[in-house]
C-alpha cells in the first residue's frame, strides 16, 4: 500500500483508508463481527487510516474500531472521529441556524468527551467538525474550542467534513489556517473540488480526505434498475424516484470508457479519486473482509493514466440538491 502525506499534521497515512459508516448505522444490517475481520484485513493489507464518526450508530462505528484496534499491536493507525451538530435539526444547517444553536462550545467539548471514551484513549488524532454553514465563518467557535482541547492534549489534528451542498463554504477556513484538515466529496460525477478547494488545500498544506467515491455504491457498478435496499439503508433514499435507473444508465456508460483500462468501475473510481496530487487519502466504504481486499488492492496498483483520468472528467454529473431525496 502507497502511502501518502497528510497535509501540516505529516503523517505518513495510506492511499486508501477505511470508511466506516456502514459498521454504525444507516447502510442496512451490519454484524459486528463481520466489522471487527473488515477493520483487520484493512490493516493487514497496510490501511493505516480509519475515518469513523459520533454520528454513525451513536459511537457504535467507534466501539467496533476500538474493539478491532485492541486485538492487535496498533502500530501507526490513525483514526479520524467527527462531532455531530446538536439535533434534531437540518442536516446540511439551514442559513438561519447559528452557530451557538448547532454547534455551542459545551456540545463539542462533550462530544469530544465520549469519543474518547469510546475509543479508548487519551488523545485524538483527528477530530473533525461534521457539517458546516457558510454563515459560522463569521464566528467559528466550535474551532476556537477545538483549540482549546488540542492545548489540553486532547486532539491532535484538527478538520472539517464538508456539506454535501455547498463544499466551498469552508474556503475561508482553510485560508483562515484553522483547519489540518478538509473531508469532501470527490468523484467520477461530482467533481466540484476542482474549482478550487483542491488548490486551497495545497497551498495552506491542508490535508485531504476524500470521501463517497463510489457515490454511495454506484461506482462499484453492481447496481441494476432492479436493485432494492433494506429498510433503514440511506441509499433507498439517495436514489429514490428515477434516480437509480438514471444513475445506473451513466454507471454503464462508464464501464464503456474504462473497458481495457482497467480491470471494473469499482477500481476506475478509486483511482480517479487519488489522481488529485492534493488528495492525502481516499476513505473507501468497507463493511466485511472482502470489501476490504478488493479496495485496499488499489492502494498498490499503477495510478490512473491522465488519458483515462481526462476521459472520464466528461462525466461529471451536475445534480445539485441530490443528497436530500426526493
Amino acid at each position: 500500500m502507497r502511502q501518502r502525506t497528510f497535509g501540516r499534521l505529516g503523517w505518513n497515512v495510506s492511499e486508501i483508508g477505511f470508511g466506516s459508516w456502514a459498521l454504525g448505522s444507516n447502510w442496512g444490517p451490519q454484524n459486528d463481527e463481520d466489522s471487527v475481520k473488515a477493520v483487520h484485513r484493512a490493516l493487514d493489507l497496510g490501511c493505516n487510516f480509519i475515518d469513523t464518526a459520533r454520528a454513525y450508530g451513536d459511537g457504535r462505528s467507534e466501539r467496533v474500531i476500538t474493539r478491532a484496534l485492541k486485538e492487535r499491536p496498533r502500530g501507526s493507525v490513525y483514526v479520524a472521529t467527527k462531532v455531530p451538530p446538536v439535533l434534531p435539526g437540518d442536516w446540511p444547517p439551514s442559513p438561519y441556524d447559528t452557530i451557538e444553536q448547532r454547534y455551542p462550545n459545551s456540545h463539542v467539548r462533550a462530544e469530544v468527551e465520549k469519543s474518547l471514551r469510546d475509543l479508548q484513549t487519551d488523545c485524538l488524532d483527528l477530530i473533525q467538525i461534521h457539517t458546516w454553514s457558510r454563515a459560522w465563518n463569521r464566528n467559528p467557535t466550535a474551532f476556537e474550542e477545538l483549540r482549546k482541547l488540542r492545548q489540553e492534549g486532547k486532539v491532535k489534528g484538527i478538520g472539517i467534513s464538508t456539506p454535501e451542498h455547498d463544499q466551498n463554504a469552508v474556503m475561508d477556513l482553510i485560508r483562515e489556517g484553522w483547519l489540518d484538515s478538509v473531508q469532501l466529496i470527490y468523484n467520477i460525477f461530482s467533481q466540484e473540488a476542482q474549482e478550487g478547494l483542491f488548490v486551497e488545500a495545497q497551498k495552506h498544506n491542508v490535508a485531504v480526505i476524500v470521501r463517497v467515491a463510489f457515490d454511495e455504491s454506484a461506482l462499484t457498478g453492481k447496481l441494476t434498475e432492479a436493485t432494492t435496499f433494506p429498510e433503514g439503508d440511506i441509499r433507498g433514499n439517495y436514489f429514490a424516484g428515477d434516480r437509480l435507473a438514471r444513475t445506473v444508465r451513466r454507471v454503464e456508460a462508464i464501464k464503456q470508457v474504462v473497458a481495457g483500462t482497467e480491470p471494473n468501475v469499482a477500481t476506475a473510481a478509486l483511482k480517479f479519486a487519488l489522481k488529485p496530487p492534493a488528495v492525502s487519502t481516499v476513505i473507501a466504504g468497507i463493511r466485511n473482509a472482502g470489501q476490504a481486499e478488493r479496495n485496499c488492492a488499489v492502494g498498490s496498483q499503477a495510478p490512473m493514466s491522465d488519458e483515462l483520468e481526462a476521459k472520464l472528467r466528461t462525466h461529471y454529473w451536475r445534480r445539485a440538491f441530490w443528497h436530500q431525496g426526493k
